[in-house]
């Protein structure tokens, strides 16, 4: 019985769609992929829809008009598979940057090991990074210590982009309230089901640096994770999440 699905947000990832969804299609579990595309001047969208004719029944797009940051696409499409019967829902990125036969991993760790979210963790054995400059790894890692610090969460890799989700989770999460647009997001989704109680499992994987296409990180998405950590702390006291 087909119950997964992987949310796919793009911005100019011409370079990089057809390969992941491929990837994604030739795993031994079936799943499915949402692409929400915020308009991508290179045609990302356009490539999916020819790629579409191919996988009528299991590759779906959503194309928005402009781009209105990492957490809102998913955001959308966490509303959109809600309405539909998925049980199990994932956040993976375009670039491959995780590698798609790790889908099976976190699968697992939800649908056998009882996790109501699990993590693709860069950090849960060592540090797992590959082709990135030092800055750029001890960046990451000490981000990670940080807000783990900071909100009390047990998690090493806290802003881990490759997640899978029970649908219980998302169900529980009031998600017209998830303030963060930028990699933050990724940071408040699990610091909302951490509040929950609900058991989190990270799952070891490798990242590797994206060879094709740009980064989509800045000053203003790295400076939101860091002082929008201490707010949302802040209000975790007095408001119920």
């Amino acid at each position: 019985m087909q119950d997964a699905i992987v949310i796919i947000p793009t911005y100019n990832e011409i370079e990089n769609i057809e390969a992941i969804i491929t990837a994604v299609f030739s795993q031994s579990k079936d799943i499915h992929i949402l692409v929400v595309d915020d308009n991508s001047p290179d045609q990302t969208a356009d490539k999916v829809k020819e790629l579409q004719k191919e996988f009528p029944t299991k590759l779906f797009l959503k194309s928005r008009n402009g781009k209105q940051g990492l957490g809102t696409a998913y955001i959308y499409g966490f509303k959109w598979s809600l309405a539909r019967t998925y049980k199990y829902i994932f956040e993976m990125d375009a670039d491959f940057s995780r590698d798609p036969k790790d889908l099976i991993k976190l699968y697992n760790a939800c649908a056998v090991d009882g996790a109501y979210l699990s993590i693709g963790s860069r950090y849960v054995t060592g540090v797992n990074v590959v082709n990135w400059p030092m800055g750029r790894v001890l960046m990451s890692y000490l981000a990670s210590r940080y807000v783990r610090i900071i909100t009390g969460m047990k998690i090493n890799d806290t802003t881990a982009g490759f997640v899978c989700y029970k649908r219980e989770t998302l169900e529980a999460l009031d998600l017209n309230k998830i303030k963060f647009v930028g990699y933050a997001f990724q940071i408040e989704m699990k610091f909302k089901t951490y509040l929950k109680k609900f058991k989190i499992i990270e799952v070891p994987v490798i990242f590797t640096d994206r060879t094709k296409g740009e980064s989509k990180l800045s000053k203003g998405i790295i400076s939101e994770a860091i002082f929008g950590v201490i707010s949302m702390k802040f209000r975790s006291f007095f408001k119920k999440n």
